[in-house]
């Protein structure tokens, strides 16, 4: 009897417990300020959601509140205050036991009032993305002469772009073709979710390059944001003593990006990289970010990235609907073995934005295994040291270690609505040779670090008739060197080495197409500067080069 007794109590603690827990009550606090930062005593915090019919608690003289006792579940916050408009955060999410901070700021009606025709804003505006991504105080007023003045800038349940190039990108083995299609395709899925769909298809004998990637977002009411990524490769030999080996990759990336709060933002994720090219290869790719919001124009940031962001990020964000030399794994070969670029790059910068001014400096250092160095030049027998890409006329090399640390400084002023200039300073290590004209089998023994002083100037902006969007920038070195110096920098300051010019010209369409037609033209190392002679084994010169000369254009097709 009593163990039945006894056994009759543990199912009924057994069932008690996940009930009691599902139940228990949290708690939401926060500050409420105004535009300037000043707290606001009184303010009325009104708290409603699915489980609470009301709650209502005042700022204490601190600008503070805090509710307790609150159910599991979804909650939106109402402020008001005498002399400012009300504010509404909606979609609060409260776990079992836990707590959420949700800062408020109450503006005036002078500070929402956007009067005036509603204009695009430039891309380059959220470069430096002063505001995270958590505060969502934006202006509840704005005039419009013309109703149909922001139709353009509406959001679409499925947006695409399909574009048309020629020209090889120039970036080594399996940058592609001399033609190629680039296709994207996002759609809205369950409300607050978004799939999407890109690739590249080159052209040739057989297909020469060629990646496709699925992704999947989806925005949570907590304020995170989850992703998932599928990508796969091919890229075909261009060495005939290779056998045909074809390069064939398959990655797997994961991330989140949550908010903590008003101050702080946590983006971290990896990728899971399988490469079939004489062997196989595996690799794991993680990366993280962590951004402090010490003030409304001011981020303290520290980056751990462990791959190589593409150069595109000194273009227009939608230059190419994808490009295979940004996406590619970054190979090369030592005695017809492969090896895989293993970058590690950490960074710490802080971001400011003063009226029309933005400045940044950061310091970071950076461990490069294997480098894919570039050279350019016809190569006639690879030897199983080196891979070429016929298409483009230019091959991958594997370099010595570079292990390095340097320093930035960038400064990006707003000259106009349409015009944006940016300074960007550099000092930090790059790979060189220490003796002129040697062997290119060779090169690798004579590679040391060496530190370069490196000075970049852009200019990007729109021409308001014509709406052409461009982008010009010279980046100078203080020396020879086969790797650019701050290779992993993303900031409005980047650029590509020497002179470089992107064009994105609107065609009219006359009603054919039901989206926009624009044209594109890209060009880098117009001068073809940082050129470092080597003899190939057929005797033959050859250039280690940062960036190869290259000229591409096309047509892209949005929807």
């Amino acid at each position: 009897m009593n163990l039945r007794k006894l056994g009759v109590w543990a199912l009924f603690v057994g069932l008690a417990l996940p009930a009691s827990a599902a139940e228990r009550p949290g708690a939401i606090s926060g500050y409420v300020r105004d535009a300037s930062g000043i707290p606001q005593m009184g303010a009325v915090v009104e708290i409603s959601g699915a489980l609470a019919p009301g709650l209502t608690v005042f700022t204490d003289g601190a600008g503070f509140y805090s509710a307790g006792d609150l159910l599991p579940g979804l909650y939106t916050i109402r402020v008001t205050a005498a002399s400012f408009l009300p504010a509404l955060r909606e979609k609060i999410g409260l776990h079992p036991g836990g707590s959420a901070h949700v800062n408020v700021t109450l503006n005036t009606l002078l500070d929402v009032m956007q009067v005036g025709p509603r204009r695009s804003v430039p891309e380059e505006e959220d470069d430096w993305k002063w505001t995270l991504r958590s505060v969502a105080n934006r202006p509840i007023l704005r005039v419009l002469d013309d109703p149909g003045a922001s139709s353009d800038n509406q959001d679409h349940d499925l947006t695409g772009q399909l574009s048309f190039l020629a020209g090889s990108a120039a970036q080594g083995y399996g940058s592609g073709s001399d033609l190629s299609t680039g296709f994207a395709v996002q759609r809205s899925v369950f409300s607050a979710g978004r799939v999407g769909l890109s690739g590249n298809l080159g052209y040739g004998d057989s297909i020469p390059a060629a990646a496709l990637r699925a992704a999947y977002s989806h925005g949570l009411p907590d304020g995170s944001e989850p992703s998932l990524a599928i990508t796969v490769r091919r890229f075909a030999p261009s060495d005939p003593n290779l056998h045909n080996a074809a390069l064939q990759s398959f990655g797997f990336s994961a991330g989140d990006d949550v908010a903590i709060g008003d101050v702080l933002e946590l983006k971290f994720g990896s990728e899971l990289q399988t490469i079939q090219f004489l062997g196989r290869v595996t690799a794991f790719r993680p990366f993280g970010t962590i951004g402090l919001h010490l003030s409304p124009n001011t981020v303290l940031e520290y980056d751990y990235a462990t791959s190589l962001p593409g150069s595109c990020v000194s273009q227009l964000p939608d230059s190419a609907a994808m490009d295979l030399g940004e996406t590619s794994p970054r190979i090369s070969l030592a005695a017809f073995t492969t090896r895989l670029e293993s970058p590690h790059h950490q960074e710490l910068h802080l971001s400011r934005r003063v009226g029309k001014n933005s400045l940044q400096v950061a310091v970071f250092t950076d461990r490069v295994a294997n480098t894919a160095l570039l050279g350019t030049g016809e190569v006639t027998a690879a030897g199983g040291f080196l891979l070429p890409d016929v298409y483009s006329g230019t091959f991958t090399y594997t370099g010595n270690i570079m292990d390095t640390g340097g320093l930035r400084l960038v400064l990006a002023r707003k000259l106009s609505p349409d015009l944006t200039a940016t300074l960007d300073y550099a000092y930090g290590g790059v790979l060189d040779l220490s003796r002129p004209g040697v062997d290119l089998q060779n090169a690798q023994q004579w590679m040391n670090t060496e530190h370069r002083h490196a000075v970049a100037a852009k200019f990007s902006g729109s021409i308001p008739r014509t709406h052409t969007r461009w982008i010009a920038s010279y980046r100078w070195l203080s020396g020879p060197a086969l790797t650019p110096v701050d290779m992993f920098n993303t900031s409005p300051g980047q650029a590509d080495p020497f002179l470089n010019l992107f064009i994105r010209q609107p065609i009219p369409t006359l009603g054919l197409f039901p989206g926009h037609v624009d044209a594109i033209v890209d060009l880098r190392n117009l001068l073809a500067q940082g050129y470092v002679p080597v003899l190939g084994q057929d005797g033959q010169t050859v250039y280690l080069v940062q960036s190869a000369r290259s000229v591409r254009g096309g047509v892209a097709f949005n929807f």
